[in-house]
């Protein structure tokens, strides 16, 4: 059976290592600030859509184009479709590394994409519309790397948190597992 002051001693590690866990760190952006990037992410995609939708490849086969576009445009739209709805989702908790990471994949999944569909564009449609695109794109340059500086501050926080806990954890275990002092009475 363990000791009350043995118990006290736990409860007084597994506290303190939950509050150093809750802090803000410091390089880390709020979940406020973050939400409202992921926001805005999910607007600039769902702005992207209608831009998508205005594609006409329909004369793109007569004048030489791999029908790969085809294919590229409709998982362009489907990438689109995922980054609105999964950003508006994590937006309201952006803690979720993994979901935030998933965003962050698939926003860089559709600019490569609508990279590759602005050349197509530019060659077998219209070179403004091919620019317009492009410019479109580049509009959520800034968020994009917002997002990406802080899933690596959010990772390299998660990381140091285990780190914490994992020793805490040890030194609580080696108090715990202390002989009783001589002068103190084992119960």
């Amino acid at each position: 059976m363990m000791s009350s002051s043995a118990l006290r001693i736990l409860l007084l590690c597994i506290c303190d290592a939950a509050i150093g866990a809750q802090q803000q760190p410091a390089g880390l952006e709020t979940d406020w600030d973050i939400g409202a990037v992921f926001q805005q992410i999910s607007t600039h995609a769902g702005k992207m859509l209608p831009l998508l939708e205005k594609i006409d490849t329909r004369g793109w086969a007569q004048k030489g184009a791999p029908d790969a576009y085809l294919a590229q445009l409709q998982s362009s739209k489907d990438q689109a479709r995922a980054v609105a709805e999964g950003a508006k989702n994590i937006a309201r908790h952006p803690e979720q590394l993994s979901a935030a990471l998933e965003i962050y994949f698939r926003i860089q999944g559709l600019e490569t994409m609508t990279a590759s569909l602005a050349e197509a564009i530019r060659k077998y449609q219209s070179p403004a519309a091919g620019q317009e695109l492009t410019a479109f794109a580049a509009q959520n340059d800034e968020n994009r790397d917002r997002l990406q500086k802080y899933l690596v501050n959010l990772a390299a926080e998660r990381e140091h948190d285990l780190q914490v806990m994992d020793r805490e954890a040890q030194r609580c275990r080696g108090v715990l597992t202390e002989p009783a002092s001589k002068g103190g009475k084992k119960k």
